[in-house]
Formats: C-alpha cells, structure tokens, sequence
C-alpha cells in the first residue's frame, strides 16, 4: 500500500517508518519541514517531498494519509484527508477539543475509510497484565497512578491556549473502564506548563482512582497501584514508560509472584492492529468473503497478541489480546480533556454522561422535540387568534394532545411490566 505524510511529528515519522519496515508499505509522498537524514534513510528512495497538501491529495494512488502536522493545521489536514477518501491515521491530540474528533467520526461515517489513532498505551504488555490481574482481585476499589517526567507530561502545550491535553485517557480507561465523574486540581485556576496537576474521579462501575501528574522531575517514573476486593497489584516503570516494567502483587490463591517486562517498541503491536483495520474495512465493503485481489493487496498481518512477559514467578499468559486503539477512545480523551479543564478553571468535579440509545431515551428525544414543535405552534395560534379568534379554539386540543402521548407511554410501560 502506498501512504502519505503530512507534517513531521515525532509519532507520525516513527508510525511510517514502521510502515515501511514491514515491506508491504510504500511512502510515496510527505509534507512538512525538512527531514533528517536518519529517517529518510529508513524510508528509501521512494519518497517524494511535496509542498501542497492538495498536490498529495490528488495523486490517486495514494491510499493512505498519516496525519502529523503541527497543532495549529492538525485539524484542518484531518478533515481534509477524510474528505479526499483515504485511509487516515492521525496523530494525538487531533485537536484541543473533541468538536474535530466528533466531525472526523462523522465523515469517517460516510466514507467507510478507516480512521486510526496512533494510541499505544493500551497495547503494552505490562499494562494489559496489570489489568488482568488486577481484575482477578475482583472490582478495582482504587487505582493510583503517580506519572512523573524529566519533560513537560502535556501534550504539545501552547503557552498562549488554555486549551491543554494530557497523556494517559486510554491506558487509565483501558485498566479501570469508563470514567464517570473527574475532578482535577492544578494551582491555579488554568494549567500552565511545568506545574503538576492533581487528578482523581470515578469511573462507571464506581471504583475510585488518584492520578499526580510530576512535571521536569529529577528522573521519569511511572507507578500504578490498584486495590481489590481481595488483593493489591503494583506496576512499576522505574525508568518511566519507555523503559522495562516489574509487576507485582498477590492473585486470588494469595500467592505474590513478580513478572518483569523488557523495554516495548509499541510501532510493530500499531502496524499490526492498522493492517487488521485495513481487512476488516476491506472485506465489509465486499459483503463476501475476500477477493484474490483483495488478499494480493494486502498480506495479512500479524496477531497484535503481545508476547508473553519474562517471568520472576510462574503465571499464566494473556487471557485475550489487547483491544485495538479505536478513534472512540481520542473522542472519549478529549472529552475527559475538556472535562478536566473545566475543573480545574471551576474548582468542581465535573460528570460525563454516556447517554444509551435505550428505547427510554429515545422516546424522551423525541418528545422533547414533539414538545418544542408545539410550543410554537401554540404561540403562533395565540397570535394570530387577535385577528382570527376561531383559530385560538385548536389551542386545547394540542396541549390535550400532547398529554396523551404522555399517558399512552406510561400506559404501554405499565403493560409490559405487567406482562
């Protein structure tokens, strides 16, 4: 397959050189500043400098974009890459808010072209074995995170926005779930690069979790311990997230045995989960069984099944493999972005709800609706009743109307519970 580049961000070079590396990936073409020479050097003689995103858009055998550009014009090559029907992967954050995320998902949508995040963290095998074991403990009660960094931990931070993003949604949801209610505290009353930010929430099912987030920090750390109906379990980067991890706690038999895992080169597990993406769009969109020619297109790619660890202390493997990155998982992000900002500016939690398409909630979409329509119609009645008075007698049989829609729903509820 052959994919473009667009911008130079650090995620963006490493995904397309991994892209390259595998020797079924091409990269025809890249925009941005220049590149250094070790990197085009991985690429090959293939790729062509372009200055014109439209230029790169327009070459029909490009089938695939990686979208890397710089924050300010990240959102823009998004949207414009979608819209040019091709395969996207994008870079976090796309945005500072999830307004572009929820237009991306929208278009994606129409174009049934994937759209891939360049999210790994939940694909690490350390923290796909501490979620493991720390659900074997039962429900997680409480999970603390310490994260400190030798570097600033926001996301490229704009000293002139107070609009930040911050790293960790995915892996805090990918071990604990959903996320029900934040509360973040920072201090002042907006996030400014280099202070350390305090934050702690619920997630759905109701256990409890504290994250300290340690900027410019003597060495990087990483630390997570989750507390259980019936055990503690502890996983420890002592040299931060690109470093090796040492996992350990007791198991349901109250045995303690310790797991270690090597430093992860997360493009590989990435690569792999994109190819299964690429064969899943690819084969819904023959409503068959795959095509010679589709399988000649693309190898299939490897098990994203991460390897199993280096034990200290007999365990068993992985249950199941890791869940590929998904663009829920950026909206679900930039939501918790935006929810944590709000916080910290308003000194309150701040609740994300996850409203279910449940008959219950549709019928109260629709009625507040029906309601709405009707509000107007009466106030146009109401007026046009000083000139026409006969026209103010349909005033009655709305309103009557719109209680019986009330009444008729509770009487069809009733019955099927009675049922």
């Amino acid at each position: 397959m052959r994919f473009a580049l667009l911008g130079t961000h650090p995620d963006g070079l490493e995904m397309a050189c991994a892209l390259v590396a595998t020797g079924r990936h091409q990269l025809a073409a890249y925009t941005g500043r220049p590149i250094p020479p070790a990197v085009l050097a991985r690429w090959g003689d293939s790729a062509e400098a372009i200055g014109d995103l439209e230029e790169v858009l327009a070459n029909p055998a490009i089938e695939a974009v990686i979208v890397a550009g710089a924050p300010a014009y990240r959102a823009a090559q998004l949207r414009r890459a979608l819209q040019s029907e091709r395969h996207v992967l994008c870079v976090y954050p796309p945005d500072r808010t999830p307004d572009i995320a929820y237009e991306a998902a929208m278009i994606q949508a129409d174009t049934a072209r994937v759209l891939f995040p360049i999210l790994s963290a939940a694909l690490h095998p350390a923290v796909v074995r501490f979620a493991e074991r720390a659900h074997s403990t039962g429900t997680i009660q409480l999970l603390e995170v310490e994260h400190a960094s030798a570097a600033e931990f926001l996301l490229e931070p704009d000293p002139s926005s107070p609009k930040w993003s911050m790293p960790g949604w995915d892996r805090l949801r990918a071990i604990g779930g959903e996320i029900a209610e934040v509360s973040a505290l920072a201090s002042r009353d907006a996030l400014e690069p280099g202070q350390p930010l305090l934050l702690s929430g619920i997630f759905a099912h109701g256990g409890l979790f504290h994250v300290s987030f340690i900027p410019i920090f003597q060495r990087p750390l990483w630390r997570a311990n989750a507390l259980g109906e019936r055990g503690r379990i502890e996983l420890l980067f002592p040299a931060g997230l690109q470093g090796p991890a040492f996992l350990t706690g007791r198991d349901e038999r109250g045995e303690s045995p310790e797991e270690y895992f090597p430093a992860w080169d997360p493009w590989p597990p990435l690569v792999a989960a994109f190819e299964q993406s690429l064969m899943g769009e690819r084969a819904s969109r023959t409503d068959a069984k795959p095509q010679r020619e589709n399988a000649e297109r693309i190898v299939p790619a490897p098990d994203i099944r991460v390897p199993a660890p280096s034990p200290l202390g007999a365990f068993a493997p992985l249950r199941e493999p890791p869940t590929a990155p998904t663009w829920q998982d950026v909206i679900r992000a930039l939501e918790l972005d935006d929810a944590a900002r709000r916080s910290v500016a308003k000194r309150r939690s701040s609740t994300l709800e996850y409203p279910e398409p449940t008959e219950e909630t549709g019928f109260k979409g629709t009625m507040t609706l029906v309601g709405c329509g009707l509000f107007w119609l009466v106030l146009l009645l109401l007026i046009l009743s000083a000139w026409k008075p006969w026209l103010g007698w349909f005033i009655p049989p709305i309103l009557i109307l719109f209680l019986a829609l009330q009444v008729f729903r509770w009487v069809v509820r009733r019955r099927r519970d009675d049922a």
